[in-house]
């Protein structure tokens, strides 16, 4: 384990903040924490959501459900990718979530979702979501411009990655909740 890792199979608390508070938390078990940060976020995780200035738009419910999503985090990156199971544990898709690059913090990580998504079925026809999104976003200041300038450089990058079939993310492919910790 490298030095600040976080222990496998211990949670980390995952806090998303806007504006330098508290927007949102939760706890992910690490899978592994050698470069890059796995974790999983359990059907059924409680989710906290402090007051606000911008309430969470997830803020009306306590639970995340429906499924189980394994995340890879990179430092650095604009971005963080998951793969989502159904209930059962079955392979549904992944996903690139675009967010603030992470930062440890007090046994915790610190996020800001930026809003942009892309949806990569089991087929690769990969698809963009919520670019609608994007301008309200900037629009209400939950995004400045500068964090959208980057998130639509780091957009681009990930498109080209997908195009070319360059996936980092691709050892964890067969990788399920029912596997554990690595």
């Amino acid at each position: 384990m490298a030095d600040g890792a976080f222990p496998i199979g211990s949670d980390v608390r995952v806090v998303e903040v806007l504006h330098g508070a508290e927007w949102a938390s939760w706890d992910e078990e690490v899978v592994a924490d050698d470069g890059i940060l796995v974790t999983l976020q359990r059907n059924g995780t409680p989710l906290t959501f402090p007051p606000h200035d911008h309430p969470h738009p997830w803020a009306h419910v306590d639970a995340w459900t429906g499924t189980t999503v394994l995340k890879l985090r990179r430092e650095g990156d604009w971005y963080s990718v998951w793969k989502f199971f159904d209930a059962d544990g079955a392979f549904l898709h992944w996903y690139v979530n675009f967010e603030t690059p992470y930062v440890r913090a007090d046994g915790a990580i610190h996020v800001n979702d930026l809003q942009l998504d892309i949806v990569v079925p089991p087929d690769g026809d990969w698809r963009w979501k919520d670019v609608q999104d994007l301008a309200p976003t900037l629009a209400s200041g939950r995004i400045t411009q500068d964090e959208l300038l980057a998130v639509l450089r780091e957009a681009a990058h990930v498109a080209e990655l997908l195009d070319r079939g360059d996936l980092w993310w691709a050892p964890w492919d067969g990788w399920t909740p029912a596997d554990g910790m690595i």
